[in-house]
Order: structure tokens, then sequence, then C-alpha cells
């Protein structure tokens, strides 16, 4: 039998013995979310235009000399000029100053909902779906029940007993907001808790409020910040609409929505007082559904390549 050696033989196909070298960097879970929103250019330009509204809603006001609460009877209802950008109102207020002034109500409003939104809905969601059983049930029939209560009753109701102001347009919108976000919060954690890492968790002895905490929602984080990023658009929008029925943010303090609501008396004489608080929730609204379109398609796991 003839003598086999290594000579005789010839690597074909592989050079420089670089078949198990990794073609593509490893990269996280999050880190690859991020260079699939990169690409994103509606996403990140909406990114950017969010940027520059929060920028302006903080130093907007010290960029003119007008005060947003200081009143000038010899320049009511001006249209915009060199001295005041955006005009001014019927009491003769710059509108730029009050615009941004507003944006930072209007905003924080957003942010504050949707803060005890997500606080709320995924505390009660998550309990609700990992127990199962009877107390999934009897969790869900408070959910629908609260879900059923006309929303204008509750705002009314809330003005009558803490009168109007932000602390109880807040109140009012997050006493039941919540609700959709711990349904969300519920189906997702029904999918997951069969998983294995769940059972390995329970093995270990970890406590209920840990899986919960430590293992559930953090594997639901992805479709829970889609969610946020709708939540605050619609939290603006309802501080605009009770604002605009008269139901939220009172004089001297302001808001986009309080804007749009003085100015709509006016619109066929002075249609600028109601274009730019309008144009303001526009961008906002828009800016965030488009955002939330882009991050959904970032953190959607089936799309990663």
């Amino acid at each position: 039998m003839a003598e086999l050696s290594k000579e005789k033989f010839q690597i074909m196909g592989c050079e420089n013995f670089d078949s198990e070298e990794i073609l593509r960097p490893n990269v996280t879970y999050w880190q690859d979310a991020w260079r699939r929103l990169k690409e994103n250019k509606i996403a990140i330009a909406s990114l950017v235009i969010l940027a520059i509204l929060a920028f302006m809603c903080i130093f907007g006001p010290f960029m003119t000399k007008f005060s947003y609460e200081a009143q000038d009877s010899s320049i009511i209802n001006m249209k915009p000029n060199a001295q005041h950008w955006f005009g001014t109102d019927e009491l003769g207020r710059d509108l730029f100053a009050r615009v941004w002034k507003g944006g930072r109500i209007s905003i924080l409003i957003g942010l504050l909902g949707t803060l005890v939104d997500v606080v709320v809905g995924s505390i009660y969601g998550g309990v609700s779906g990992y127990f199962g059983g009877i107390v999934d049930d009897i969790m869900m029939r408070i959910v629908e029940i609260l879900s059923s209560i006309p929303y204008l009753i509750i705002v009314i109701l809330i003005s009558l007993i803490m009168g109007k102001g932000v602390l109880s347009l807040v109140i009012a919108m997050t006493i039941t907001g919540w609700v959709g976000m711990a349904r969300l919060v519920r189906g997702q954690i029904l999918s997951v808790k069969e998983q294995e890492y769940v059972l390995a968790a329970q093995t270990l002895g970890a406590s209920s409020s840990r899986i919960i905490a430590k293992h559930l929602i953090p594997n639901i984080m992805g479709i829970m910040i889609v969610a946020i990023t709708f939540d605050v658009p619609g939290f603006i929008f309802a501080e605009a609409f009770l604002s605009y029925l008269g139901l939220g943010v009172q004089s001297p303090d302001t808001s986009w929505g309080a804007l749009a609501s003085a100015a709509q008396q006016n619109l066929m004489f002075y249609p600028h007082e109601l274009f730019f608080p309008s144009l303001m929730i526009s961008l906002t609204m828009l800016s965030f559904n488009l955002l939330g379109d882009g991050l959904r398609d970032a953190l959607d796991p089936r799309l990663r390549q």
C-alpha cells in the first residue's frame, strides 16, 4: 500500500487558513438596531426635527427680548416682522416667545403622560400576563371597566375637583390612559413567559418580581419603545384638544393647544396666529409617528441581516 504524506495534498479554496475567521463583526441586538435605524433616512430626519424642536422649546424664549406674558396694546395682532418673528396676538404678546413657551408645556405633558403610561402599564400588564388564570381574568376585567369610561367625563370631573392646570390635566389623561400599554405588555408577556430562560430562572429560585423585571420586560422592550413613540404624540394631541375646548392649560401659562384655541377666533383676519402653533403640533406628531415606524423596522429581529 502506497505511503500517504501531506506533501501529496493541496488545500483548495481556503487561502491563508482564514476559514474560521468571522466574516461579520459581532454586534449586539441594540447595536444592530441602531445600524438599521441609521439607514432609514426618514426616521433620522424625524429625529433631527424633534431635536430642533426640543432645542427651540428650551432656548427659544431667550432668543427674543420680549417676554411671553408681556402685553402691549400698541402692537395688537401684528403680522410677522423683523422684531416679532411670529407676530403678536390679540393682547400684543410676542408669539415667538409664546409658541416656544407653550411647546415646553405641551412636550412636558406628552413625556409625563407617557412615563406614567409606561410605568403603570408595564407593571400591571406584566403581573397580569405572568400569573395568568384567575388573576389575569380579574385584572383584565378592571381594565375593560376603566377603558369603557368616557374620556371627557373623567377630564371634566378632575377639573372640577382639582381645578384647571398642568397637574390636573396630566392626571386626567393618565388615569385611564395606561390601559392600552397594559394590554400590549400582557399580550407580549403571554407569548414569552413559556420560554426556556424563564423556566431556568424559576428553577434557580428567582422571585416573580425579578423574573418580570429582569427577564420578561427587557425582552419585550423593543415593542414597548415603538409604542412609546406613538404615545407621546397622542398625549400632545390630547392636550391640544382639551386646551382647544378650554379644559387644558390656563392663562398666563400657555401651550400649543391653548394658542390654537385663542387664535381660531381671528383666523379669517390674522391666520398667522393659528399657523405657527398648528405647525409645531403637526411637525411634532408627524416626526414621532415616522420615528416610530423606523424603530418598528429597526427593532424587528426578523429583518436582521
